[in-house]
């Protein structure tokens, strides 16, 4: 998370050159602005991502200006085989002005596989007879579907978007298909229900963590972020088209 990317010395560095605006900036952002990087994966650490055939490296940026009606970050998604980078260009930094709860601090990433279910995404024809199965479990264990069993929260790869608000699934352009979920970026990795079933697995060793009174801060929100009002970005991508096209939305509370 936050860099630095494997990014080649030959390739110019990812720019935003579409209209933005910060209006929490002293000054308007300037014509063209430096994209920070938000994640790079191995594919050797997200097995269950289907990587275009010859590449092993997954690597998303994006604006951290508002952009359009909804005032959201500007993903752009790169995909690249590690062994041909070559000679490697330094990271630039964020630049001051920058919103800085935008972009993520750089931190580790530890893959932890899971297995989850839709939540916003359920059906009314599937939700409304389990029911009174989710009411039975929530009186046996104290475990709400929607909360411990159903979508994971946090940023993570794959599975079902973690919606704030209810699901908005783009349309390619070029096919017509439904996008897939690619990547939710999200402000926190669990809050005060979710962390019950849901804390990573490394931070359950801490019993300051695990008794979910007195979180740290680095397994609550380890990169930093708050996009909104405690929301996410999602980004898609259609795995018909070969150029991968990717679409994205915002939500926050």
């Amino acid at each position: 998370m936050g860099g630095p990317l494997l990014w080649p010395a030959a390739e110019p560095w990812p720019m935003c050159r579409e209209e933005h605006s910060d209006p929490d900036s002293a000054s308007r952002p300037a014509p063209a602005v430096a994209m920070v990087p938000i994640v790079q994966v191995r594919r050797a650490d997200a097995p269950s991502v289907p990587f275009p055939e010859g590449t092993d490296l997954l690597q998303v940026l994006w604006c951290p200006y508002e952009h359009g009606e909804f005032c959201y970050p500007l993903p752009r998604v790169h995909w690249r085989d590690s062994g041909a980078v070559g000679e490697v260009l330094p990271t630039p930094a964020p630049g001051p002005e920058l919103p800085e709860d935008w972009y993520p601090a750089r931190c580790a990433v530890h893959p932890e596989q899971v297995t989850e279910y839709p939540g916003w995404d359920l059906p009314d024809e599937v939700g409304d007879p389990l029911k009174g199965r989710f009411d039975e479990l929530l009186a046996e264990t104290g475990w709400r579907y929607f909360y411990h069993l159903a979508d994971a929260p946090g940023i993570k790869l794959g599975g079902y978007p973690g919606w704030t608000q209810e699901p908005v699934w783009p349309d390619c352009e070029g096919c017509g298909n439904r996008m897939e979920h690619l990547l939710t970026v999200a402000s926190w990795e669990f809050d005060g229900e979710s962390w019950r079933t849901w804390l990573p697995e490394e931070d359950r060793v801490d019993p300051r963590v695990s008794d979910g009174r007195r979180w740290k801060e680095e397994a609550h929100n380890p990169a930093g972020l708050c996009l909104g009002d405690a929301g996410g970005v999602y980004i898609f991508e259609c795995r018909t088209c070969p150029e991968r096209p990717i679409g994205h939305w915002f939500d926050c509370s």
